[in-house]
């Protein structure tokens, strides 16, 4: 009997089929992505580019555990709709007993364009029955074509309210009980107290108390090459910090863009960083604006490759 040779191969995007796939199911991409059934389904890395709200969507999508905003819509003629950072069971539409409808964007599945699963979910949030909750978005049947970009107005910003609780799950002045008041005391001790700063040139920067640690996390909008080599230029300068008691720690990649963490002393109140945040904008604004005309040097370029080998990526 002739030995049958093992073909490893690679798909036309090339990822490995035994890897895990991009999107984050935990599945092997030939499982996932990568079998049949999702060939379809295009992986899109950056899913909220070209809108002024990206940084916020991202930083909503991954760390902030309880917070909402309404939804700057193009049409304003129907329903309002809020986007939440995670809604009861994880589901990804529901339209409170008031009449309020969300969508959520910490959900329990998805495909490989979030965006595209948002627009879905806003769209049967803006029609959907008090009551009614959507659990999934599923597969796309072509009768809801259309993303994220399509609904909203590209040059709104998003201002989320932050909660230190899920009680907004519920309208006002309703009192949980059995099930529905279980689950929402499992949600809130799942929370760490978090912050968004608010100071001038600062958006997406988030303080968060960690317990034996506070941390700064910061979605930045700028191309991560630019951004790596500007920390980098700050870096040797001694100028990568937002003040006393804090010290960069490294960072991670969200949804196409960068996101670099601050360790911060914990005693300190998270408006007390404010200040330090709004100085290290300014000197990241000018760090990038000095690249064309003073090329990196060579402790910057040291600099830079050691910043670049202290990232991760989410999915």
């Amino acid at each position: 009997m002739a030995k049958r040779t093992a073909v490893k191969t690679k798909p036309a995007d090339g990822v490995n089929p035994r890897q895990p796939c991009p999107c984050g199911s935990g599945k092997r991409y030939k499982a996932c992505h990568g079998s049949a059934g999702g060939a379809a389904d295009v992986i899109v890395s950056r899913p909220f580019e070209g809108l002024a709200a990206e940084a916020e969507l991202i930083a909503l999508r991954e760390f902030v555990p309880s917070a909402t905003v309404k939804l700057p819509l193009k049409d304003t003629s129907g329903r309002e709709v809020v986007l939440a950072t995670v809604l009861p069971m994880a589901a990804a539409g529901l339209v409170r007993a008031d009449g309020t409808a969300f969508v959520g964007l910490q959900v329990q599945t998805r495909s490989g364009d979030l965006s595209r699963d948002l627009a879905r979910a806003v769209r049967w949030a803006s029609e959907a029955k008090t009551g009614d909750a959507l659990a999934v978005v599923g597969p796309d049947d072509g009768s809801h074509p259309g993303r994220l970009q399509d609904l909203l107005d590209p040059e709104a910003t998003l201002s989320p309210e932050l909660h230190a609780d899920f009680a907004w799950w519920l309208p006002p002045d309703n009192e949980p009980a059995g099930e529905v008041a279980l689950s929402l005391e499992r949600a809130n001790a799942a929370i760490l107290p978090t912050e968004r700063l608010d100071a001038p040139g600062v958006t997406a920067a988030y303080w968060v108390d960690a317990g034996d640690k506070a941390h700064l996390r910061w979605v930045r909008p700028e191309p991560e090459e630019a951004l790596l080599a500007a920390l980098a230029r700050l870096s040797v300068r001694g100028e990568l910090d937002l003040g006393e008691g804090s010290r960069y720690a490294g960072s991670f990649r969200a949804h196409g863009l960068l996101v670099p963490v601050w360790d911060l002393d914990r005693e300190l109140h998270s408006s007390e960083w404010a200040p330090g945040a709004e100085a290290l904008g300014k000197r990241l604004r000018e760090a990038l604006t000095s690249l064309d005309a003073e090329p990196l040097t060579e402790a910057e370029r040291r600099s830079r490759d050691g910043l670049r080998g202290r990232q991760i990526t989410l999915r």
